[in-house]
């Protein structure tokens, strides 16, 4: 074999999964037909659950300059408004929601450290830190190339990569929503039409203060203005583009805009700009054999909620110790196969989501009414409240055979008696024991006890997630839930409290 495992595309998702992948011990070859990192304008945030997998692999500090980069920029900018909006937890279909609405009392938002302070950070930063961890790992990231298809056997894949032939145990497509190896693999790709042509561009404005700040629903469509300086984004009802590639020009940007708001805005040149629509398709399965797909590649959806990126991390980090303990010989039967069993549904809510914001986004009486009710919905405690745990991942819980309130959930950011915290000991993607020992060098075992919850046990998985938790110091269904997420074990080692 040349690598173990070829990953087409290397955005966020690839170069996550090539992390994931080395901390396990397997070669990588991450393909990429960009030579450079995109600087399209795409995501500018990510959510709790994003910014624990990035905090539990170290990459926590690198990124937090981002964000205090980011925060200055909006706050100048609000600054400079005659109106500023308050603090929000977030938005749905642009019914903003007050941050002091929401009840963080609430036991699902769990301890996640510093993690939490996580929150403009752009997706270019992003693929920029996650490239250097991977290839700092010993990932190889190869632009400049292209998977052009590939032949799967029983015993691995051919990958075509530009005339050369690549021989990998496992081929993962990461290669967007119009993934080749989707195509190529002949996954079934059902889902709805698009309806609408979004514009989002970072542009030098002429007359932008009449547009005011954030979303404004119009008689023909939707348009975002800000937060960050320059940034704006129109939504129109009449179709999907008839050409998606083509540089979005001044023009075209500009006629959107005053179509949109009514304004008289003047275009004076564009740093940034991208189309999208809301064409919303998923992947009946993430395996066929030999191919599996994660990120775009497997969803696509509106951006509204923010959710690609995070949804495409969620998949990577998922998928990378499951694979990569496939490739080593060591995983149960049937290991590989949970992954789109856990992933399948989430990126199915998110498919949801993203169309009924389109739904009430329209620019029809049917529509207004149905704003009306959200509105009156979202703007309570409760509505508020369970908004910022959906769009935070919070409620992201994974089904394991295990009934403590933990389980199946990620792990809060426990704090131990020595003074480490959980994410300290992740770093090199173990799995992570507490209040237990085993003889086995896939898992660390914690220093001491978790502070505030004595006599708390768990199985913490490489992913963060909970396998196996039990809070009267028992261990009972310990020794089968590692048998279940990592194999029979040699019968010289020893569970004990």
């Amino acid at each position: 074999m040349d690598f173990d495992v070829v990953i087409s595309g290397g955005g966020p998702t690839g170069l996550m999964l090539a992390g994931e992948l080395r901390l396990g011990g397997v070669d990588v070859l991450v393909v990429e037909r960009r030579t450079e990192i995109d600087p399209t304008l795409k995501a500018g945030s990510i959510n709790l659950a994003t910014g624990e997998a990035l905090y539990r692999r170290g990459l926590l500090e690198r990124l937090e300059h981002e964000t205090r980069q980011g925060m200055a920029q909006v706050k100048a900018m609000l600054s400079r408004a005659k109106s500023a909006p308050p603090p929000i937890a977030g938005h749905f279909a642009g019914i903003m929601v007050g941050l002091d609405l929401v009840d963080f009392a609430d036991p699902a938002f769990r301890d996640a450290g510093p993690a939490a302070n996580l929150q403009l950070v752009g997706q270019q930063t992003v693929e920029k830190v996650l490239e250097e961890h991977a290839t700092g790992l010993g990932a190889v990231v190869r632009r400049g190339a292209e998977v052009t298809g590939f032949e799967a056997d029983d015993d691995g894949v051919t990958v075509f990569v530009g005339g050369e032939r690549v021989r990998a145990g496992w081929l993962v497509g990461c290669d967007g929503g119009r993934s080749l190896v989707r195509k190529l693999a002949g996954f079934d790709f059902p889902g709805t039409d698009p309806e609408i042509t979004g514009r989002q561009a970072l542009a030098d404005l002429d007359g932008a203060e009449a547009l005011g700040l954030g979303w404004r629903r119009t008689g023909t469509g939707v348009y975002v203005h800000g937060p960050l300086p320059g940034r704006i984004l129109t939504v129109e009802f009449d179709g999907p583009p008839a050409d998606r590639t083509s540089p979005v020009t001044v023009a075209e940007l500009q006629d959107s805009i005053r179509r949109v708001s009514g304004v008289d805005v003047t275009v004076r040149s564009i740093r940034s700009a991208t189309r999208f629509t809301d064409n919303a398709r998923q992947a009946t399965t993430y395996r066929k054999g030999r191919v599996l797909l994660a990120g775009d590649a497997a969803h696509v959806h509106s951006p509204f909620g923010g959710q690609g990126l995070n949804l495409g991390i969620g998949d990577a980090v998922n998928l990378g110790w499951k694979l990569a303990a496939t490739v080593r010989g060591d995983a149960p039967d049937g290991l590989l196969d949970t992954y789109p069993v856990e992933r399948h549904p989430i990126g199915e809510w998110v498919l949801e989501w993203t169309r009924a914001q389109i739904a009430a986004m329209r620019p029809d009486r049917h529509a207004k009414a149905l704003r009306s009710v959200l509105t009156d919905l979202l703007t309570t405690g409760d509505g508020a409240t369970y908004l910022a745990k959906k769009l935070s991942g919070v409620l992201h819980r994974y089904p394991v055979d295990s009934d403590h309130e933990l389980a199946g959930k990620s792990a809060p950011d426990f704090e131990f008696t020595d003074g480490s915290r959980l994410a300290d000991h992740c770093r090199d993607g173990r799995a992570v024991l507490i209040g237990a020992r085993i003889d086995d060098e896939r898992v660390r075992v914690a220093p001491g006890e978790v502070v505030g919850r004595p006599g708390l046990k768990a199985l913490i998985r490489p992913d963060g997630h909970v396998a196996w938790a039990a809070g009267d110091g028992g261990t009972a269904g310990l020794e089968k839930a590692f048998a279940t997420w990592f194999g029979t074990r040699n019968p010289s080692h020893r569970i004990f409290a």
